[in-house]
């Protein structure tokens, strides 16, 4: 994430017993033999859904990857035993004092927020993501850590909540106590915002992406929105109110199609170097713009010349395909995915007469060309009367959701 100085501004549990995180395994069974698979709303729960287990985790489990957010209270209880103590000191000290897990888990240390206060208890939020083809590897690191002695249960969302879940309990004889992604999604996002004066922010000059830069937007009376979580995939909500939203569209053309096409292209092999290559990149010799097709503007129906026509469209060349390198198949890989999701989004304001668009998934990580690019595309498209948003959590929202709604 660019700015990282910026960024890095820090935005100002219950006791561990086992038989409290058993009752609420115990109340969810009941609740399955007769509702669906999310317990987050069963009036049975409520006297202990406001229990947080300790360790306090959350995870989103995507397609791609998993996101997983620690609270870490300033005021621990007494653990029911020694060995407790013992294991939770271990976890906390491996979760907080680290930020690479591995070869491939990471902490977003800049992302850190501090003193925020969930259930009635004051502390620190770490988040941790890892790809989720190493769930394996997770699994085996949570064992060896002691986590399965302490906790019976993790609050869970994404697709990978169900995929992973007998996993789980035959690794580390862990429950994961489901909650639906939308719901995890929006009660993050206005969490964050609430906690974060800086959570919010867009593009200024989003027309000329050489001088856009960052600028913080005041979000505090948010609604309605449309939000627009690029992921593996691309979902679309129109956002009316805390509860009251729905999903009006997306798109497979997401964040896993973008790396699935970079890696045939180019050879890459992390979503990392994808977008180190497309920044080098020039998507100009790749995609037919509309000066390739009229040798200048389109006049009449004022399109400029640099506008993409047709994204590929000089491939079919083969000498075009021997002159262009791998950062411009990057870079018009990453220009194809962003247009088409700011057209998309563009049109769905334009339908439900919203006038803010909030851009948030993983696909931003690292990711500021992107942002760019799509700060530009809403711009162009809704001729200067759309602004891309932008919040400095992106991709965790899902995974802080689930602790909040439990």
């Amino acid at each position: 994430m660019d700015k990282s100085k910026e960024d890095k501004k820090s935005c100002e549990n219950s006791k561990t017993q086992k038989e409290k995180c058993e009752n609420v395994i115990k109340c969810n069974e009941i609740n399955h033999q007769n509702e669906s698979d999310y317990s987050n709303n069963d009036e049975k729960c409520d006297h202990l859904s406001a229990q947080l287990p300790v360790p306090a985790i959350g995870v989103d489990v995507g397609g791609t990857l998993t996101k997983l957010v620690y609270f870490e209270p300033n005021d621990e209880d007494e653990p029911a035993s020694e060995v407790e103590a013992r294991v939770l000191k271990n976890i906390r000290r491996y979760l907080t004092k680290n930020s690479a897990y591995g070869k491939t888990g990471h902490r977003d240390i800049h992302l850190q927020m501090d003193n925020v206060e969930i259930h009635n208890k004051k502390g620190t939020l770490h988040f941790i993501r890892f790809p989720t083809a190493e769930m394996g590897s997770f699994l085996q690191l949570a064992k060896s850590k002691g986590m399965a002695k302490l906790l019976t249960t993790v609050c869970a969302t994404g697709g990978g909540a169900f995929k992973f879940e007998e996993e789980f309990k035959r690794e580390v004889n862990i429950r994961l106590k489901k909650f639906d992604e939308l719901d995890a999604l929006i009660k993050g996002i206005l969490y964050a915002d609430t906690q974060c004066k800086t959570e919010c922010y867009y593009y200024e000059n989003a027309s000329d992406i050489s001088l856009s830069q960052k600028a913080r937007f005041d979000f505090s009376q948010p609604y309605p929105f449309i939000l627009v979580n690029i992921g593996s995939g691309v979902s679309i909500l129109a956002v009316r109110g805390a509860n009251d939203y729905k999903r009006i569209s997306g798109t497979s053309l997401g964040g896993g199609t973008f790396l699935g096409l970079c890696s045939l292209l180019t050879g890459c092999t992390t979503f990392e170097e994808a977008i180190q290559l497309a920044t080098k990149g020039d998507h100009t010799k790749v995609d037919k713009l509309v000066r390739d097709i009229y040798g200048g503007d389109y006049e009449r129906f004022g399109l400029p010349g640099s506008l993409v026509a047709s994204s590929f469209g000089q491939m079919n060349s083969k000498e075009r395909r021997v002159s262009v390198t791998r950062e411009d198949l990057a870079n018009a890989t990453l220009v194809t995915i962003t247009n088409n999701i700011g057209l998309i989004a563009r049109m769905c304001a334009v339908n439900e007469k919203i006038d803010k668009v909030v851009f948030v998934g993983n696909f931003l990580r690292v990711n500021p060309i992107s942002m760019k690019l799509l700060a530009f595309a809403m711009d162009y498209w809704s001729d200067h009367t759309l602004k891309a948003l932008f919040l400095e959590h992106e991709g965790y929202f899902g995974c802080l959701g689930t602790i909040l709604l439990t």
